[in-house]
């Protein structure tokens, strides 16, 4: 409940609002701003222990990165802001959300300080970092991430793939893709890949191209144990 309380006062909901928000979830009782400035308050102090907590203890070779933009109230205005977000797994399969930023845009040097940042709070033992191929951040990658190597996330590759292909199509592209994904050995992931970007490229060079040219950075994850790519 406060969480979305929270939201609402951050993005400037009139009191009268908070207040159907509180109803809504089933307290009987109005909750005013103060209050919500208290809760806020309260939630800086906690946020911020878990946002600067060590990571030394722990090994994480595996960290994804990405990032969304939200609205916030800042001087006084509801502006767009760019959230990133790291999250780790260790080699058991735990995940864990390691840090988070905000700012105005994410761009290679907003992304270098984050990856500075939790360099600086013991992060360390990276071999593999999933992400887009936004290219601050894969500049920030190379640049303070030395000698992890570097995975293209699938997810928005086959979204860069699918604007090229007519939509009644879709479906198919996309299937066909994932099929690569589901191999069980390195190579047939590789020989997968190579059947796929033939098969497709009968119906569209530029979906070809793209398979082929992205190859070596959609497939890091094949070098990798094969129990670890899930």
């Amino acid at each position: 409940m406060f969480a979305v309380v929270m939201e609402a006062y951050l993005h400037g909901v009139s009191t009268r609002k908070v207040d159907d928000l509180v109803k809504a979830l089933g307290a009987d009782s109005g909750i005013s701003k103060s209050e919500v400035s208290r809760i806020c308050a309260d939630l800086d102090t906690e946020v911020g222990a878990f946002r600067d907590r060590s990571l030394a203890e722990q090994r994480f070779p595996y960290v994804f990165l990405d990032a969304t933009y939200c609205k916030a109230r800042v001087n006084h205005r509801v502006v767009s802001q760019a959230v990133v977000i790291a999250t780790g797994v260790r080699a058991d399969g735990w995940r864990e959300v390691l840090g988070f930023a905000v700012g105005d845009s994410e761009d290679g040097a907003f992304w270098t300080a984050f990856l500075r940042s939790l360099k600086a709070r013991g992060l360390g033992g990276v071999q593999l970092v999933i992400s887009d191929a936004h290219t601050g951040l894969t500049q920030a990658i190379s640049a303070v991430l030395l000698g992890a190597a570097w995975q293209r996330c699938r997810v928005h590759f086959l979204r860069n793939v699918l604007a090229q292909v007519p939509k009644g199509n879709a479906e198919m592209v996309a299937a066909a893709i994932r099929t690569i994904f589901t191999q069980p050995k390195a190579d047939m992931v590789r020989d997968q890949l190579n059947v796929i970007a033939g098969m497709l490229g009968r119906q569209s060079a530029k979906v070809e191209t793209m398979l082929r040219d992205a190859a070596p950075d959609l497939l890091a994850f094949a070098d990798f144990p094969a129990a670890h790519w899930k």
